[in-house]
């Protein structure tokens, strides 16, 4: 009944309109040009002052009424050239002007037609009208009126039991993950028997773990497994410029969301509206922080076990405000972490269905070879592998594919076409060779899975290891070998050229950040002690102790940490150096081989050893 009377009351203003606009049309047209007219006693004052310089009678052929058009010599105050005179007799004027041998020119006008000259272009008008009319209530919906109206309603898009199935059997390499999850999914199928032991479940779950783990795709999951409706919304589309909206876009998602209970409401990147409270230059931004006050009110709304499970994912849990990780909002934390390398392995066989393989792809060396790879890093490293092979007219997967794909994915594309100089090739040849002598030789950092003097992104080559196993646990002679390593390009250039080259700045920065976090974050150096010295510079950026000053220690301390860092460094320097001198051969010949083939695999490096034995035997590094 509404909707009608809104209906009937926009009608009428619509007709009500097109009649004004019809009457300033009609009146417009009808009295055009009035402001020039000229009364008689005007005419005859300008005919005796012989200011008119031309005149003109037009005269309609049916009756004798017209208009006499007056042109005159100069402007006058209004700045207007011609007058008009109308004249209901055109007899008389013309008596008139052959008194006063005033020449003229008489032309015949037919009469106005005023179908032509108001009625139609009043309907065109009319008709534009009712035309931005249609288009603008087709655009905000047949119930919204406006655009503004839903400017306060939540973004979220529902997926339903008619959309694509997401379930557990398509996220791999997250088994325990999914082991926790899968009470949710309980609950939402059969609530009746954790309520019956006064069970509560979680009103909220955050998904935490680096970007391309999954978050997102364990949330579907969990949805698909349950079959319930699934929200889903982006923290970003909370927060407008207008204070007030976000607040607004939370309440409607939650009313929503109780009307379509049981279902889930999955939040992604959380952190651009949960962000600590009271933190930025000037305090905080008023808008994010009523949209998090209206979210935390909305979590404390509605009652345990009501079929409403709040999920969320952020890659900045230390960011958030307390009060939303407290238990009764987020009470469960699952940790979404990088997959080991049976997870990257089942990861692989997912993503490659639907590519046909050939027999000599094996995924399971390829999972060895990507550690530190996330799903996503996965998926793309496949489908770069594919675009690889559909551009030399293949219809299945090599192994060669993947690892050219591996290496676009992990350091960039080979850039074939540069030209590099026959000095410059050397240089790089024998910076690759001491990194690779290094990764073979000492035992946590290695085996060498391929090294290139091909320029690759904004490097002049490139040594890639092949790691045999994950450690959950860095340990301080794998940092330690880590620093000699990244200081291995650098020796090999002193040890063999008269000069050393900017080749290495990148290796002296992992080298030296390195180095500073286990003296002053891991408590890796005896003169410092158990003392966390970082600086945490992610304090600038969530706001707190921003007009603080970053160092919380006094000089004497800065000067220990700066040299034990150089220490560390000078130590890890000095073992480079014995180890690339202990195998001077293989330094030279694979610097040689690099400079033949460009790029040598794992097996011709290694043949080196075999070729160039150690200078001295049994000097190896302990």
């Amino acid at each position: 009944m509404n909707n009608k009377r809104t209906r009937g009351f926009g009608s009428v203003t619509l007709l009500v309109i097109a009649i004004a606009m019809m009457a300033v049309l009609w009146y417009t047209s009808r009295f055009e040009g009035r402001d020039r007219d000229l009364t008689w006693d005007q005419f005859q004052e300008l005919i005796t002052d012989e200011a008119v310089a031309d005149v003109t009678v037009r005269q309609n052929k049916d009756v004798p009424t017209g208009r006499v058009e007056i042109e005159l010599k100069q402007e006058d105050a209004d700045g207007d050239l011609i007058k008009y005179y109308y004249v209901s007799d055109v007899n008389e004027i013309q008596d008139y002007l052959k008194e006063q041998a005033i020449d003229y020119e008489m032309l015949d006008v037919p009469q106005d037609n005023w179908l032509a000259t108001t009625i139609l272009p009043t309907l065109l008008v009319l008709a534009g009208v009712f035309l931005i009319f249609a288009l603008m209530n087709r655009q905000g919906g047949a119930n919204a009126g406006t655009k503004a109206m839903s400017f306060g309603k939540s973004r979220a898009r529902m997926s339903t039991d008619s959309d694509r199935k997401i379930t557990f059997a398509e996220v791999a390499g997250l088994q325990e993950e999914k082991e926790e999850l899968e009470e949710i999914v309980d609950f939402l199928k059969a609530p009746k028997k954790y309520i019956q032991v006064g069970a509560r479940i979680p009103k909220g779950v955050l998904l935490v773990g680096p970007p391309g783990t999954g978050k997102t795709l364990l949330a579907k999951a969990v949805a698909g497994e349950a079959g319930v409706p699934f929200f889903t919304i982006s923290g970003s589309d909370f927060v407008e410029m207008f204070v007030g909206v976000g607040a607004s876009r939370v309440r409607d998602l939650f009313d929503e969301a109780k009307r379509h209970a049981p279902c889930i409401i999955f939040i992604d990147e959380i952190d651009a509206v949960a962000r600590r409270r009271g933190t930025g230059m000037g305090g905080g931004h008023d808008e994010r922080e009523q949209t998090l006050n209206q979210l935390l009110v909305e979590m404390d709304g509605f009652g345990v076990n009501e079929g409403i499970i709040v999920m969320a994912a952020t890659n900045r849990v230390d960011i958030l405000d307390p009060a939303i990780l407290r238990p009764g909002r987020f009470d469960r934390k699952v940790i979404v972490g990088r997959p080991d390398v049976k997870g990257r392995e089942e990861i692989l066989r997912v993503h490659a269905k639907g590519k046909p393989l050939s027999e000599e792809v094996d995924l399971k060396q390829i999972a060895q070879t990507t550690a530190g790879f996330t799903g996503a890093d996965l998926e793309n490293l496949l489908n770069e592998a594919a675009i690889l092979a559909a551009k030399e007219d293949r219809v299945f997967l090599k192994q060669e594919d993947i690892r050219k794909a591996f290496v676009k994915v992990g350091i960039g594309a080979e850039k074939k076409s540069r030209v590099i100089s026959e000095k410059e090739k050397k240089i790089t040849a024998f910076h690759e060779a001491g990194h690779a002598i290094l990764f073979h030789v000492l035992p946590d950092v290695g085996p060498v899975y391929s090294v290139s003097i091909i320029p690759t992104g904004g490097a002049g080559g490139y040594t890639m290891p092949l790691p045999e196993r994950d450690d959950m646990f860095n340990t301080k002679g794998k940092m330690l070998q880590d620093i000699t390593v990244a200081l291995g390009g650098r020796v090999a250039e002193e040890e063999v050229l008269d000069d050393i080259t900017t080749g290495a700045s990148q290796d002296i920065k992992q080298a030296t950040s390195l180095a500073k976090s286990m003296v002053t974050k891991f408590g890796m150096s005896e003169a410092v002690g158990l003392i966390n010295y970082d600086d945490d510079s992610d304090e600038v950026f969530i706001g707190r102790d921003l007009a603080h000053a970053s160092r919380r220690y006094g000089e004497n301390v800065a000067t220990t940490i700066d040299q034990e860092v150089k220490r560390i460094i000078d130590e890890c320097y000095e073992r480079a150096k014995s180890i690339i001198r202990e195998y001077d051969g293989v330094l030279h010949a694979c610097a040689d081989l690099l400079l033949e083939k460009e790029k040598i695999s794992r097996e011709e490096f290694e043949a080196l050893f075999e070729e160039k034995p150690a200078v001295e035997e049994g000097t190896g590094v302990s």
